[in-house]
């Protein structure tokens, strides 16, 4: 079994920001999914999240459950959601994928790897916190400044950081994002179908 879960803040007044780009990722890998047929979005209570189950997914030989989730805990405390759907499903930790936005990659960028530090973001920090390991893959995606790499790589120190990611992409940045969106629910779909080192070498940007 795969617990996929999309970093974000639940509500119209932060959808389509920077920081919900998790959940559009995992939004648009259930809308895509050929194995999903009646999954839909259904609230969890006591789960904190919005989950969506997709039963079976054949992937490296086997068939196997994937659910897919949006915790309702706001960014910050994105951990106590992750934290109860792991103990609920028994999901050993390299089993947990999350999706999230990355100021240090550039816009429409990605990069998948398993375990680190949370680099400043603090919805990693608290599903770290929470879970009590770091070892869980992460696809990370692009949303930093990109008209220099030193502002792209110093990002997370600029002023102003909470009020850019709580921002909207540019309109520069659209098909960008776009495009990524589309890359990341793919890496997603190979990780499960071919293993996620196979989906690493190939989708993460060099």
């Amino acid at each position: 079994m795969k617990l996929i879960v999309g970093l974000g803040n639940p509500g119209e007044k932060y959808e389509s920001t920077r920081h919900n780009l998790g959940f559009q990722v995992v939004e648009h890998f259930l809308k895509d999914s050929k194995s999903a047929k009646e999954a839909v979005w259904t609230k969890k209570p006591k789960l904190k999240s919005e989950i969506a189950i997709i039963d079976p997914v054949i992937g490296s030989g086997h068939e196997e459950k994937v659910i897919l989730a949006k915790p309702t805990t706001y960014m910050n405390n994105s951990g106590r959601a992750v934290a109860f759907l792991v103990n609920y499903y028994k999901i050993d930790p390299s089993d947990l994928w999350v999706v999230y936005d990355e100021l240090d990659l550039p816009v429409g960028t990605m990069k998948i790897r398993l375990g680190g530090a949370a680099a400043g973001h603090h919805g990693v920090e608290s599903v770290i916190e929470h879970v009590g390991t770091d070892k869980f893959w992460r696809f990370r995606l692009g949303i930093g400044e990109t008209h220099n790499k030193e502002h792209t790589i110093a990002s997370q120190k600029i002023r102003g950081a909470a009020n850019y990611v709580l921002g909207k992409f540019k309109s520069q940045d659209q098909g960008k994002v776009r495009e990524l969106i589309k890359r990341a629910s793919s890496s997603l779909r190979m990780a499960l179908e071919k293993g996620v080192e196979n989906s690493m070498n190939r989708y993460n940007t060099r």
